[in-house]
């Protein structure tokens, strides 16, 4: 059993399936009404503060998400599909496409427009932590959005050249976004994290037929991008992606997050015969344990997952972006359980 001092080798190690005492934690990314909650509950003043305070092993710093991350001149915003995000069926301006030349014709992200300065002035000053990094690279989310749910699940069957163009210019965007961003970031980025949510309450958003025609190949593609610049590989799907788990390990990917508990099949109890062969990063119900559960079932619920799942466990929720509707006493024996399994295992 190795026992690191640093925090980010530990993580390291977990992911890299290595014997490791403990656990890590990461408190994910709370939602942004969430937060004035948790610096009112824990007495901090900042993000950074509250994080070295609940013992956060993991930082999340996404090059796409800082504000001067594209700088398109006419203004446009990477893959903006100009829709109600509140209504999830609306067609998309890619909705009538029916050929490949209105594919080509379609005003395109350009690599060229890319800034990483604010992401890397970051992950310089980032610490003793690990580094999830590289783009969000939500292809299958943003092919989806340029049709429309509707449209995009209606076209894998009418219109499948149209789908296979659109996602690959989607992709190689990615793809070369990556490319440059590896390039100057080398070593300060530990993992690449990327997601795309596979999975509903109670099974695939599609046939697995189509997901291996139409996600999986670029999926695999992205995987081997990380690991050739020599980065560990996290894999964000929400919902019940189970059926898909033994693709995502010979597809390569490390670490599986967020676990959503209550989705079919994504209990730790499910999840443990996956054990040895994929890290995990999640697993604490944010659907019922966290938003209702009392502070000592939020602390037996943790040691449970970390009993089943553990050396090669994250402790996090199982929806990483923390709802005001999570009480914070809960978020805090959620770190306290990790606390106390760290102190059982020294």
């Amino acid at each position: 059993m190795e026992r690191l001092q640093s925090r980010r080798e530990t993580i390291r190690a977990i992911i890299a399936r290595r014997q490791v005492p403990g656990c890590g934690f990461w408190l994910g990314n709370p939602d942004a009404k969430t937060w004035p909650l948790l610096h009112q509950h824990f007495g901090t003043t900042s993000e950074e503060q509250l994080r070295q305070l609940l013992g956060d092993d993991v930082r999340w710093i996404c090059p796409q998400f800082y504000a001067d991350a594209y700088r398109d001149p006419d203004g446009r915003e990477l893959f903006d599909s100009g829709l109600d995000r509140e209504k999830h069926g609306s067609a998309g301006p890619l909705a009538a496409c029916t050929t490949v030349a209105e594919v080509e014709a379609f005003p395109w992200p350009k690599p060229e427009y890319l800034n990483f300065d604010s992401c890397l002035a970051d992950l310089r000053n980032a610490g003793d932590v690990y580094r999830l990094s590289g783009f969000w690279t939500c292809f299958y989310h943003n092919v989806a959005d340029l049709f429309g749910m509707e449209e995009y699940f209606i076209k894998m069957r009418s219109y499948p050249a149209v789908v296979h163009a659109v996602t690959a210019k989607v992709c190689e965007f990615y793809y070369e976004a990556n490319e440059r961003f590896y390039a100057v970031a080398g070593d300060l980025v530990d993992g690449f994290f990327f997601g795309n949510d596979l999975g509903c309450q109670t099974g695939l958003v599609c046939s697995p037929i189509s997901l291996e025609d139409f996600v999986f190949p670029w999926l695999r593609r992205f995987v081997d991008q990380g690991h050739r610049h020599g980065y560990q590989v996290a894999l964000h799907s929400c919902g019940s992606v189970y059926k898909l788990i033994d693709k995502f390990i010979d597809a390569g990917v490390d670490c599986l997050h967020p676990l959503q508990a209550l989705a079919k099949g994504m209990d730790a109890d499910h999840l443990a015969e996956f054990k040895g062969r994929i890290a995990f990063l999640g697993g604490v119900d944010a659907q019922h344990l966290m938003t209702n559960g009392t502070p000592d079932e939020v602390r037996a619920g943790v040691h449970r997952i970390h009993a089943l799942l553990a050396p090669h466990l994250i402790v996090s929720p199982s929806h990483e972006a923390i709802l005001p509707n999570v009480p914070m006493e809960n978020v805090a024996a959620m770190a306290q359980a990790v606390a106390e399994i760290r102190k059982e295992n020294l």
